[in-house]
């Protein structure tokens, strides 16, 4: 096995993204130059860079010029380990969003905040005052570790979810750029005031077994050209996958003993879902089981695997530089082995976890120590104020009236919590006047376990459509939900622009992937706990043909599904049945007959047929159980009879 002292000999000439990371004098330039200039965008080489420090420079695709300029502005990205965002920096970000921004703010799915329609004389003014507010947007973008996740639920008396959330803000200062160009190019070199490191992890940072370190660097962990493509850690708890645990490069779950005390981490590893069409080397993939680390040695173990991808992974091929295909090529042995090289020892076997569930944790509930949280749906992501729904009006009077922290969710939602159980009258009532749901019952279950990236107008690489359009492609899902017979139906659905996978649709029961201008990919047969990737079903489905292909599948699903004590999810009758079944299916239905108002259903008249109450009451819960109208089961069971006499 090749030592880290000898890192691999690259023969391969290096990106171009790779010459610029080293000629970058660590993260300083052309960022720092450009700045200076009085012009309304960066060049191509400082955009790449300035990913690093938390943003990226868009153009509004749909106002392409003005005054004969194209029309550029920023993306801003926080830095918010675990989510947590404190009352003084989400009143920051809301100002900025009005003062500098487009007047809204959008959760991600690693649980920070976006702000977009910074103009580029504005950049500056607007990341010193997330700095001077306790936030930070440094490695929020970038080829390095971007924002460390961990499940957002503030139980306080469930040890787990509070060392998920201690490792998860440890880490990220462990694998935190060391660089002073953040400081020197956004603050002048002042550097604000925050947390004091653990000293545990600055003795980490710079413990070097095995060439784990680089020892003459500005970036100890990272050297002159950090890692050869993003990377993505989170922590989880035993059972709670509301971080989709096996989409992460890294994936550690906290394991404790009976006490409740914290004994070491199950490590995954491999993760990942980007791709690119009709690119065959390019894939989702979920990840495997690595081993299991005392706590003591999990900042070893963490800058191990870093430096495993960190020297292995492919810095010629960008498009195959993510860890996920060092996993592939090498197989979990070799990879675990070369880990074990830089740890300095074997990791221990992986320990028996229970299944992980979906969690989303929105309502009222407890927090264990008196106080309350409130988990609140906001609807991919976006927060604003539009016609009588005012969701940033309301958040903005709570935490100024409350100073109430929040944590951002996996799956664009958040939570305020600290709440005193007096205050909750007063808070649901703001809520109410802002024309804003927050009991969770009242929501579409669809709309709930759905998510979508931005996409137009402002992403780059967006084909087509996702979060202006999900939400009345989720209204016409509905629909043909009641007319199949299955009103009450929900799964999870999960829409991006491009096969990058922002919204991780790989994970989805029903993935809708933008493929073409006005076309999706369809996905189908991941469960709805994110234990299972899902599969491309069709290509090039148009937007007007969505509920066409989707009938025939609603159908068979209706007509088919288990109930074996527990009634089957979309994406498991999908992955059951297989993609055969689902095509041979669609290819023999008629359209339409499958529907509730089709056949001798279809007519206005309806008559009258007496029962006794008992058998009313029988057949009433049966409709319910089955989720059929009385009126179509009635048809149902008189046509049976009427065959079998006939």
């Amino acid at each position: 096995m090749i030592l880290s002292l000898n890192r691999p000999t690259v023969t391969s000439k290096p990106s171009k993204i790779e010459v610029l990371k080293e000629n970058s004098d660590f993260l300083r330039e052309p960022v720092a130059s450009e700045l200076l200039e009085d012009t309304t965008h960066f060049s191509a080489d400082a955009i790449q860079i300035l990913k690093f420090h938390g943003s990226y420079q868009q153009l509004d695709r749909e106002n392409r010029k003005i005054n004969g300029e194209k029309s550029y502005q920023m993306m801003l990205r926080t830095r918010s380990p675990g989510g947590f965002i404190p009352p003084e920096l989400y009143l920051a970000l809301d100002q900025l969003s009005e003062t500098y921004g487009n007047q809204t703010l959008r959760t991600t799915t690693r649980q920070g905040f976006q702000i977009h329609g910074i103009l580029k004389k504005n950049l500056k003014a607007t990341i010193a005052t997330i700095v001077k507010n306790m936030g930070s947007t440094l490695g929020a973008c970038g080829d390095l570790n971007r924002n460390v996740m961990a499940p957002a639920a503030p139980y306080k008396t469930k040890p787990e979810y509070q060392y998920a959330w201690e490792y998860a803000n440890k880490i990220a200062d462990l694998l935190r750029p060391q660089t002073g160009a953040y400081y020197e190019i956004w603050l002048d070199g002042e550097k604000a005031i925050s947390a004091e490191e653990a000293p545990e992890v600055k003795a980490a940072r710079n413990k070097n077994v095995n060439g784990r370190n680089f020892t003459d660097k500005e970036e100890p962990i990272y050297g002159t050209h950090y890692m050869p493509r993003k990377f993505k850690i989170c922590l989880a708890v035993p059972g709670d996958n509301s971080v989709d645990i096996l989409t992460q490069d890294i994936g550690l779950v906290v394991m404790t003993n009976a006490q409740g005390e914290l004994e070491g981490f199950n490590v995954y590893a491999g993760g990942g879902l980007g791709r690119t069409h009709n690119k065959e080397e390019t894939f989702a993939r979920a990840a495997d089981r690595i081993g299991y680390v005392d706590k003591d040695d999990v900042y070893d173990l963490v800058k191990a695997v870093v430096a495993t991808q960190r020297d292995y992974g492919d810095r010629h091929q960008r498009r195959h530089a993510r860890m996920k295909y060092l996993l592939h090529d090498w197989g979990v042995e070799k990879f675990r082995a070369q880990v074990e090289e830089y740890f300095g020892k074997p990791l221990a076997p992986f320990k028996p976890l229970p299944p992980f569930k979906y969690q989303d944790y929105l309502g009222w509930q407890d927090q264990g120590d008196g106080k309350q949280f409130l988990g609140l749906s906001v609807e991919n992501g976006r927060v604003k104020d539009e016609g009588k729904f005012q969701l940033k009006s309301a958040l903005r009077e709570i935490i100024t009236q409350f100073h109430l922290p929040m944590r951002l969710t996996p799956n664009h939602n958040l939570i305020i919590y600290e709440i005193d159980p007096q205050d909750r009258a007063a808070i649901t009532s703001i809520f109410n006047k802002h024309g804003v749901e927050s009991e969770p019952k009242r929501l579409d279950s669809l709309v709930r376990y759905s998510m979508a990236c931005p996409a137009l107008p402002l992403c780059g690489l967006a084909i087509t459509e996702s979060e202006r359009a999900l939400p009345g492609i989720l209204s016409r899902i509905r629909t043909l939900l009641k007319k199949v017979g299955l009103p009450k139906e929900h799964f999870v659905v999960r829409m991006t622009g491009c096969p990058n996978g922002c919204a991780r649709p790989y994970m989805a029961e029903l993935g809708l992937v933008g493929h073409m201008p006005g076309a999706y990919q369809i996905w189908l047969g991941a469960d709805p706990n994110q234990n299972r990737l899902s599969q491309p079903f069709l290509d090039k489905v148009k937007d007007e043909d969505i509920e066409s292909t989707l009938e025939p599948l609603f159908v068979y699903f209706k007509q088919s599904r288990l109930n074996n004590g527990k009634v089957e999810s979309f994406g498991d009758f999908c992955h059951r049945v297989g993609f055969d079944s689902l095509r041979a299916f669609s290819e023999s239905y008629t359209p339409g007959s499958g529907l509730v108002a089709s056949g001798k259903d279809s007519g206005k008249a309806r008559y009258r047929i007496g029962v006794r109450d008992t058998v009313y009451q029988e057949f009433k819960d049966l409709a319910t159980q089955e989720g059929k109208s009385m009126t179509q089961l009635a048809t149902e069971v008189l046509e049976a009879y009427m065959a079998e006499k006939g």
